[in-house]
C-alpha cells in the first residue's frame, strides 16, 4: 500500500500540481498586497476616502459604545457590533478581477504556443532516416 500510495504521489501531474498550488497561493499574496497597498490608496485618494477598506456600514451598534471607534470596521466587530463590510468586499473582488485576467492571459499564451507546436511539420522520424541510408549504401 506505502509503495502504491508513493507511486501515486510522484506522479508528474500530481506533483506539478501540487506546485502550482504553491505558486497560485504566493501569487495571490501578491495580488492582494497589490490590490491592497497601491491601487485601492490610489482609489481611495481619488473618492475622498481615508481608508477604502474601511468602509462599513454598521448594522447593530455594540451594546456598549463608549470608548468605541465607531470610524473603524475592526472595532465595531470587535466590541461585538455587526458592520457590512462592503469596502473589503470591493477589495477582494479587485483582487479577484486581476487574477482571473492575469490567468486568462496565461492560458491563452500557452493555447498559442500549444497551437504553435501542432502545426510545426513533423521531421522524418529515425526510422525513415536509416530506410534512406540504407537506400543509399544500397546504390553505392
Amino acid at each position: 500500500m506505502i509503495k502504491e500510495f508513493k507511486e501515486f504521489a510522484m506522479k508528474g501531474n500530481m506533483l506539478d500540481m501540487a506546485i502550482g498550488f504553491i505558486l497560485g497561493a504566493a501569487f495571490g499574496t501578491v495580488i492582494k498586497s497589490l490590490v491592497d497597498d497601491i491601487l485601492m490608496p490610489i482609489i481611495a485618494a481619488a473618492f475622498g476616502s481615508p481608508d477604502f477598506s474601511n468602509l462599513f456600514m454598521v448594522l447593530k451598534a455594540p451594546a456598549d459604545t463608549a470608548g468605541v471607534n465607531m470610524e473603524s470596521i475592526a472595532a465595531v466587530r470587535e466590541a461585538g457590533g455587526i458592520a457590512l463590510g462592503y469596502g473589503l468586499f470591493i477589495n477582494a473582488l479587485i483582487a479577484f478581477l486581476i487574477l482571473a485576467f492575469i490567468l486568462f492571459i496565461v492560458v491563452r499564451n500557452v493555447n498559442k504556443l500549444k497551437a504553435a507546436e501542432e502545426e510545426a511539420p513533423a521531421g522524418p522520424t529515425s526510422e525513415d532516416l536509416l530506410g534512406e541510408i540504407r537506400d543509399l549504401l544500397k546504390k553505392n
